[in-house]
């Protein structure tokens, strides 16, 4: 019944005409009627329940912010949302750890919190306050994002918006579907900067996303640095695809990002691919090369060719101090080996490598995240095999995924002709690869991670995780194109419920981000399978 109300209200939406358009400026000659607040249901991801009804809230010039008991995390997002909601609306809203019934309340704990787990939140407007409970930190930031999407979408400027801004009545109870729900972005074949990075962060961060997956070296690319093999990041890290000048990241650097995406209430998931994808390494030091000649950098984009030399006790010695001291940078859970397309390396040394390299990781703490390969070696109890397979791979290699599953192995979901960011919408794309075919918004999206892989167990799946490869990508805006508006989806199929999924209301509810897109600065490609506003 929920989701054919859904249905219902989206399609009435269109019909007539309806949308969430940008704010008029203030002074600005001619200006139209105000646009009706944004219903509840209309945001993305879709939340789990909504029940619409009642008066409006209206942000004002005395709105305050309360946190009820000062808690200090729950102060963090209340800042997060004033530095939010100040340059569009102009007003002060002050924060304050006194309770009342007025303004926006952001409420740790209380009465039935604790159901909606972690990250979960519940939202409730009415005409004196709109009040965002949840259990823990993290669930009040993400009833933030629901809450901006309520907003008009000029409230994403940078400069003073004429408002009002309203809230549509009703309650909002949400949490997500699935733990992992992530993005990977490859620094190694193009390098980007800290601030590049922390652009990213932000925008995935008003889907729910929660995990960030850094591709840290490649055959192109070494972009951490580390104190026992200084020359991985000041000679690997010296150039990218195409013979740019490269980059790396100094251990600020590093915490740096890790510490920004916490903010956020996003965890970094380091890579470090291996054994193959790492001449960059190999070229740094000849001794991991088991003839002991170092080869020249490389700046093309071919793969399979590199291999760290499997019977070597220096190979082992390096790769103990690599995940050494990067674990000892990374707070979060998962550290990332890699593994795929290791065609330099026979089976049985790949077997033996696996073998050796996952014990490491948990020597220092950490829970090994490799490739979808990794399953035909010996996985570790607690491993997460990330499928990256698609229509065109063979049943063998998905059943051999699937029986891991069965095993045990956790499954993390990023089928590359459905949520690799890299791959062309259409053949007139000018960014972007196709060799898994090209990847339009309404493919991205139009699939249950629950069913997709036969045979492996619906509880084996960890969650899902939209890669961004980037042998054609140098810049933000190249990111952007090819996120957006793709990244929403897989956002929406890591957060929401299975039996919200249908592209037909989604699309509407997608169209309406556009305006946000615009007002934000976000370069997105307009997909003709979307509705979106007239400009």
């Amino acid at each position: 019944m929920r989701r054919r109300r859904l249905l219902f209200s989206l399609l009435l939406v269109a019909a007539t005409g309806m949308g969430t358009a940008a704010a008029v400026p203030q002074g600005a000659a001619g200006a139209a009627a105000p646009a009706a607040a944004t219903p509840l249901d209309r945001v993305v991801p879709a939340p789990a329940s909504v029940h619409s009804g009642g008066s409006a809230y209206t942000l004002d010039e005395g709105t305050q912010i309360r946190v009820p008991g000062g808690s200090g995390e729950a102060r963090k997002v209340a800042g997060y949302l004033t530095g939010l909601l100040r340059p569009a609306t102009g007003f002060d809203l002050p924060v304050t750890a006194k309770d009342g019934g007025d303004g926006i309340v952001l409420r740790l704990g209380g009465r039935g919190t604790k159901s909606l787990g972690a990250e979960g939140y519940r939202l409730t407007s009415g005409s004196r306050a709109v009040t965002i409970s949840a259990a823990r930190p993290a669930g009040l930031f993400h009833g933030v994002q629901t809450l901006r999407q309520l907003l008009p979408a000029g409230v994403e400027r940078q400069s003073t918006q004429r408002g009002p801004w309203r809230i549509a009545g009703g309650t909002i109870a949400d949490s997500p579907r699935y733990a992992y729900r992530g993005a990977m972005l490859d620094v190694s074949r193009h390098f980007f900067t800290v601030d590049q990075v922390k652009r990213y962060i932000d925008q995935l961060a008003m889907y729910k996303i929660n995990k960030l997956h850094l591709h840290l070296s490649d055959d192109q690319g070494w972009r951490i640095a580390l104190k026992s093999w200084p020359r991985l990041a000041t000679y690997g890290g010296s150039t990218q695809v195409g013979g740019g000048k490269g980059g790396y990241y100094t251990k600020d650097d590093y915490r740096e990002i890790v510490n920004y995406a916490a903010s956020r209430y996003l965890t970094v998931v380091p890579e470090i691919d291996m054994p193959g994808h790492t001449n960059a390494a190999l070229a740094s030091y000849a001794e991991l090369n088991c003839n002991g000649q170092a080869p020249p950098l490389y700046t093309g984009t071919e793969v399979g060719f590199s291999s760290l030399c499997v019977s070597k006790k220096v190979t082992y010695d390096f790769i103990d101090d690599v995940i050494r001291e990067l674990a000892a940078l990374t707070p979060g859970r998962y550290l990332h080996i890699g593994g795929d397309e290791a065609h330099s390396t026979s089976h049985a040394d790949y077997v033996a490598f696996m073998d050796k390299v996952q014990p490491v990781v948990a020597k220092y703490g950490k829970s090994v995240i490799g490739w979808h390969q990794l399953t035909g070696a010996h996985p570790v109890k607690g491993a997460v095999a990330q499928y990256w397979g698609y229509d065109a791979t063979g049943a063998a290699e998905r059943q051999q995924v699937a029986d891991a599953a069965k095993n045990g192995t956790r499954l993390l979901l990023s089928p590359a002709d459905r949520i690799y960011l890299d791959m062309k919408y259409d053949k007139n794309t000018p960014l972007g690869l196709s060799w898994a075919g090209y990847v339009d918004a309404k493919r991205s999206y139009d699939w249950d991670p629950g069913s997709y892989l036969k045979g492996a167990p619906a509880e084996s799946i960890l969650g899902v995780e939209a890669p961004m490869w980037t042998e054609t990508l140098s810049n933000s805006a190249h990111i952007e194109y090819m996120a957006f508006p793709r990244l929403p989806g897989v956002a929406e199929l890591g957060w929401s419920p299975a039996d919200t999924h249908d592209w037909d209301s989604y699309k509407v509810r997608l169209a309406a981000q556009g305006p946000r897109w615009d007002a934000r600065g976000i370069n997105y490609y307009r997909s003709p399978e979307v509705p979106w506003p007239a400009k």
